[in-house]
């Protein structure tokens, strides 16, 4: 078979021309017909009277090809064995040059056994690889030899390899983060992916642990699967799982959909890491030096550190001390050491739960615990993978690799609240009760994953928790209150105006006027959204929230909170400069301590419209719209005009030229055409792939800003780098007047927020109707 013809047959096979086969079926296949073509290729390479490769020469696969889980487009890892053979060069060229010049992955080498085993001393990469060592062609006695021989090496040198092994693995899931509880996992590099596998496989080859068992199994084939239809479907080599792809991975494999798929990604990756951790500990050096015994350190009632694990005193009677799971728990958070197998395995087997309520012991316990830093993270894993932590918290199970919804989140639900109490142990310092806001951290989200509001929701649980663990009355109003209300502050700070009195009088009576609660949910909304994903809690985030609090303070201590602030003398010159010239004007300052954001003050005569064009030339630079206020000007020796303040930042790179944006603005409020055809262009040029597209949603709230014939309208739309433009002349074309708006981008997702009223008429069904329908058609 030529080359081309085992492309093309690679090619049937991914399309299905011939009728889909499975995933596991599609690997075999593509073993069977590489092994076919790579055989029928020696055979012609080696030339000689017997029709094959000569004597002393032998094809071995290793990587996946070896272990027959080659996934489409992996590259075939080859070795090419050879007894000092003198025409062993012709013989490599003629193998590796069709694939080359086919563009097949191509990972090889050409040794004799004694060098193949050098390498492999010297190299851990090469030492795993070989133990997967198979003949394709040729001398099978010395390919037998070769795998022999660096099985034997290995198992001699392994056990003062492990400390190397760890620290590549440490650096490999440094970079490619984990598989469980991650919204994208890496199936291959992350931790507890495939290449976690073969560690394992490397370890129980070396006689360090147990050949893996049904359960290590089962999360192989799930990886693997997923990793083919992925790359089937993507049509090239990606082992990151995004949103989008995973939809369609999801239906190949008869998951109900993505999010059914992640869980049990999710789940299949912590087996994977747990049983490596547990592996390479066991396969570790001696803990003590010297050949001496492990030294016990007391670092808690019935706890010893023994060695580097946490581990029982060996006077702690498990079954008799209800918070020894919880003191063990917090000195591994606290040392970051993990806990003993044994330690685990006995606490499983005899822990009794703690009695409710739970004594004073116990809540220092679990306050130490929570407030533990990042050792908690590994603590709770621990705990969880042997049901201890279920034991604790049995409401856990709902969120427990519930992957997450919004595609701003980084991880899974469970570990967004483990992650969000590390944020908060940072922050205990600036609250009066930092046991009342690891609990909160702990608990905010503890209501997803249920077809309602899981604010309210996980408040209703979390009043449960707090009995049971013995809060008092007041403490527990107030972790509820956390609860209920743990996106009340960054929700308002981005999508309503927050010199608006009535906007700070609700927040004030939302959390009935609660100091302790105000504290506690400005550490909190730190906290969580540090614990979304990068890029969540922003300079500019954090001013917004951080004035609003200081604004509901103010209320809450009977002073008068200051006016907003009025068209400053700067922007009144804009103004009649706009009015003066006949065309828009802009003037661009950095916002106070925030380098990447800019004010882009806009002005334009009374007649012109302001917000459509500022929005398009906005976009049209790349500039992303946080916030944007709009005020008619009060003649004053001119005939009036209008300003809209626009607070952006750029999408990449640094703001454009202050020039060239005045330009662009003078241009658009003279109506020049060329302003759509351009965004719709920039637009296309910029479309990527977008993760499971949401249809719109347009929502009403009467009552939340200033005036009579005023009224706060959301949108809630998949971000395109025009949105605001398009929705902008909607707004125009329905007749309605921009006072302010507020600009929320949650990944791929934006809520723009309105406060508007008719410039004719009033705020009728009909109005609010019409509105709607061009709303959505904008965000279409």
């Amino acid at each position: 078979m030529a080359v081309g013809g085992l492309v093309e047959a690679v090619d049937r096979l991914l399309e299905g021309r011939h009728g889909r086969i499975g995933a596991a079926a599609l690997r075999a296949a593509l073993v069977d017909l590489y092994e076919f073509w790579l055989s029928r290729a020696a055979t012609a390479a080696g030339g000689d009277v017997t029709g094959s490769l000569p004597d002393g020469v032998a094809l071995v696969a290793v990587g996946g090809l070896g272990r027959r889980e080659l996934v489409p487009f992996s590259d075939l890892d080859l070795v090419l064995i050879h007894d000092g053979h003198p025409g062993i060069g012709e013989i490599a060229d003629a193998l590796w040059y069709p694939l080359w010049d086919a563009r097949v992955g191509l990972d090889h080498s050409v040794r004799t056994p004694a060098e193949a085993l050098k390498v492999a001393s010297a190299d851990l990469r090469t030492a795993m690889g070989l133990l997967d060592g198979r003949l394709v062609a040729g001398d099978a006695e010395l390919a037998s030899r070769l795998v022999g021989a660096a099985r034997e090496q290995w198992r001699r040198t392994a056990g003062k390899r492990i400390p190397e092994l760890i620290e590549s693995a440490r650096e490999r899931w440094h970079r490619s983060g984990e598989v469980a509880q991650s919204s994208e996992p890496d199936l291959k590099h992350g931790r507890g992916g495939l290449r976690d596998l073969g560690l394992l496989d490397a370890v129980a080859v070396a006689q360090l642990a147990d050949r893996p068992g049904e359960e290590l199994t089962a999360a192989r084939e799930l990886l693997l699967d997923v990793r083919t239809e992925l790359r089937r479907t993507v049509r090239r080599g990606r082992d990151v799982l995004g949103a989008a792809d995973a939809a369609v991975v999801a239906s190949e494999l008869d998951f109900g959909d993505r999010f059914v798929l992640a869980r049990h990604l999710s789940g299949a990756g912590r087996t994977v890491a747990y049983a490596v951790d547990v592996a390479l500990r066991a396969a570790g050096p001696p803990k003590g030096r010297f050949g001496r015994k492990p030294a016990r350190t007391p670092c808690g009632d019935g706890v010893v550190l023994h060695g580097s694990e946490v581990a029982l005193a060996r006077d702690a009677v498990p079954a008799r001390d209800s918070g020894l799971l919880l003191r063990v728990g917090a000195a591994s958070a606290r040392t970051g050491r993990p806990i003993s197998h044994g330690t685990l395995r006995t606490l499983a087997d005899s822990a009794p739960e703690l009695r409710a309520p739970w004594p004073e012991s116990g809540r220092r316990a679990l306050t130490e615990l929570l407030g533990a830093g990042d050792g908690l993270v590994d603590a709770v894993e621990a705990l969880d993978r042997t049901g201890l932590w279920a034991r604790l918290l049995p409401e856990w199970g709902a969120v427990r690799d519930l992957p997450p919804r919004e595609p701003v989140h980084a991880w899974t639900v469970d570990r967004h609240l483990v992650q969000a109490c590390v944020e908060a142990a940072g922050l205990t310092d600036t609250v009066a009760r930092p046991d009342l806001l690891l609990l909160g951290a702990l608990l905010h989200d503890i209501g997803k994953g249920r077809e309602t509001d899981h604010s309210e929701l996980g408040a209703e649980i979390a009043g449960h928790v707090a009995v049971r663990i013995g809060l008092s009355e007041h403490d527990t109003r107030v972790v509820v209150g956390m609860v209920r209300h743990h996106l009340l502050l960054p929700d308002t700070a981005t999508r309503r105006d927050i010199s608006e009195p009535e906007t700070v009088e609700r927040v004030a009576k939302a959390i009935d006027g609660d100091p302790l609660l105000l504290e506690l949910l400005h550490a909190l909304a730190k906290a969580d959204s540090l614990a979304t994903g990068p890029g969540v809690w922003t300079q500019w985030k954090a001013g917004l929230v951080g004035e609003l609090v200081a604004r509901t303070r103010t209320l809450l201590t009977g002073r008068p909170l200051p006016e907003p602030e009025a068209v400053d003398a700067t922007q009144r010159e804009l103004a009649a400069e706009a009015v003066r010239a006949g065309t828009g004007q802009v003037a661009v300052t950095s916002a106070d301590g925030h380098h990447r954001v800019v004010t882009i003050t806009c002005a334009v005569p009374a007649a012109a419209e302001l917000l459509t064009p500022a929005a398009g030339v906005l976009a049209l630079n790349s500039l992303e719209v946080h916030t944007a206020t709009l005020h008619t000007v009060t003649p004053d020796g001119f005939d009036g005009g209008r300003v809209g303040v626009f607070t952006a930042s750029p999408r990449f790179g640094t703001p454009p030229d202050p020039a060239l944006l005045r330009d662009q603005f003078a241009r658009a409020v003279a109506g020049g055409p060329a302003l759509s055809r351009k965004l719709a262009e920039k637009e296309r040029a910029y479309e990527g792939t977008q993760a499971a597209p949401v249809s719109p949603k347009v929502l009403w709230f009467d009552d939340e800003t200033t005036g009579a014939e005023a009224v706060v309208v959301e949108l809630r739309a998949m971000d395109r780098l025009a949105l605001l433009y398009r929705v902008a002349g909607a707004l125009r074309h329905s007749d309605a007047e921009v006072r302010w708006a507020k600009v929320e981008t949650l990944g791929d997702r934006v809520v723009d927020s309105f406060a508007i009223t008719p410039r004719t008429g009033t705020l009728d069904a009909d109005w609010r109707r019409r509105l709607e329908q061009n709303l959505l058609a904008a965000a279409q």
